[in-house]
């Protein structure tokens, strides 16, 4: 027994010194992620992501896109059978056109090492493709203005397990007035067009540096995707 507590401690602490909110952190973007996102609409489902990032871009009279300087469309491997859904763009992500970078990335990134993931092996996106204003939730009419694109989106990866950050991201996918805390820690099993997929919803890596004392139950809900990602027998390219 206390070998057995040990052992989950020891786990425990692993991950908590990995994602480590006050580590300290480069003003600067890395340049990698720019050569993920080039990466990104590459390979066999090239055009088919190329396409859609046009289709996006030429959206009209939206206040996302009119207040933002670049699209954030994707980053990762879109051969991944993992697909991350977060919220919205923020400043650094509107800047490099990369979702899921400065602070917030480098936490997103070591919670994915945690777990013996990284942007090699997941295909990261979100809701709507432009930073809302001021870093505002998007609302509910920008979610719906943008779903199609996203279920698009989800078809062309085709994903088995597909991870939901955040409440924007669980409405939009999940549907409308569901809690997070209520939610999170359990499969759902969802069609989405053409995909049917598992879902699970956790708290997003920019609530966990808010809310550190939330990173214990993050940790659960990775613990769970890893658990998925064998019981699918899901090969991960490394």
């Amino acid at each position: 027994m206390i070998k057995k507590i040990n052992t989950k401690l020891t786990k425990l602490i692993k991950y908590y010194s990995l994602i480590n909110h006050n580590l300290i952190y480069e003003n600067e973007p890395i340049n990698r992620y720019k050569i993920n996102n080039n990466l990104a609409i590459k390979g066999h489902k090239g055009k088919k992501l190329q396409e859609l990032r046009d289709l996006i871009g030429r959206i009209k009279n939206c206040e996302l896109k009119n207040n933002s300087t670049n699209i954030v469309f994707s980053d990762g491997n879109p051969d991944a059978k993992i697909m991350i859904i977060g919220e919205g763009p923020g400043a650094n992500e509107d800047l490099e056109s990369v979702p899921f970078i400065g602070r917030t990335g480098e936490l997103l990134d070591k919670m994915l090492l945690s777990i013996n993931l990284n942007r090699d092996n997941v295909y990261i996106t979100n809701v709507v493709n432009y930073r809302p204003p001021e870093n505002r939730n998007p609302t509910e009419e920008e979610i719906s203005r943008y779903l199609p694109y996203l279920i698009k989106h989800i078809e062309i990866i085709n994903p088995q397990i597909i991870i939901l950050f955040g409440s924007t991201a669980l409405n939009a996918v999940i549907g409308a007035n569901k809690v997070i805390s209520n939610i999170r820690g359990k499969w759902i099993e969802k069609k989405i067009g053409t995909c049917s997929a598992e879902i699970i919803v956790s708290f997003h890596p920019a609530y966990l540096m808010r809310q550190p004392e939330q990173k214990k139950i993050s940790w659960m809900d990775l613990k769970m995707v890893r658990k998925k990602i064998l019981d699918l027998k899901i090969k991960i390219e490394r």
